[in-house]
């Protein structure tokens, strides 16, 4: 198994404050069972401009992993823009930003898509609303007053930093462990 994490914007590169903590509570979900993590390489610059090519990445490390090792199945996700760069690699376009999505027939090994902070959000939809193929396996965190994916009128900004202490990224890695045994 495997969880291949976007980082949010403006965060250094790695897992970030997000996917550090749920790759850990996936394994702790997992006992016995190797749970890997890939890091998406991509700039997370303030414009944005930078989620297509963590499209592109995200994409083609799959790809790659999946052809080394056939039985590997992956959680995918991101927060913020990092969520934006799992929308593209999913196949959902926001913005200008293009990039390569994942291959239709690795879409069987991709077990779950966790997200946080979505900016699709802003223009009411949801990756559930746009992607038959994923939307069944995908869980989505908007915290109330988040206005980065469109829950709120801006009068809480610390909504959008809140998903590392509000519980969001223990939920996450139970869905996601639920979705990589079958439960």
């Amino acid at each position: 198994m495997e969880v291949v994490f976007a980082r949010g914007t403006g965060e250094l590169p790695g897992l970030g404050v997000l996917g550090t903590p749920l790759v850990t509570a996936i394994r702790s979900a997992l006992p016995g069972r190797t749970v890997d993590a890939y890091a998406v390489n991509y700039a997370a610059e303030a414009s944005q401009a930078s989620a297509g090519p963590g499209a592109t990445d995200m994409s083609r490390h799959v790809s790659t992993v999946a052809a080394a090792c056939p039985g590997t199945r992956f959680v995918i996700g991101g927060y913020s823009q990092g969520a934006t760069v799992t929308d593209i690699a999913i196949g959902i376009p926001f913005g200008v930003a293009q990039g390569t999505a994942i291959p239709a027939d690795l879409a069987s090994r991709v077990a779950a898509v966790v997200v946080f902070g979505n900016p699709l959000g802003i223009t009411h939809q949801s990756i559930a609303q746009r992607s038959p193929v994923y939307g069944p396996k995908t869980k989505e965190f908007c915290n109330a007053g988040d206005t980065i994916c469109g829950n709120g009128d801006g009068g809480n900004r610390l909504a959008h930093l809140q998903y590392a202490t509000n519980g969001s990224v223990q939920q996450a890695a139970q869905f996601a462990a639920g979705k990589l045994t079958g439960a």
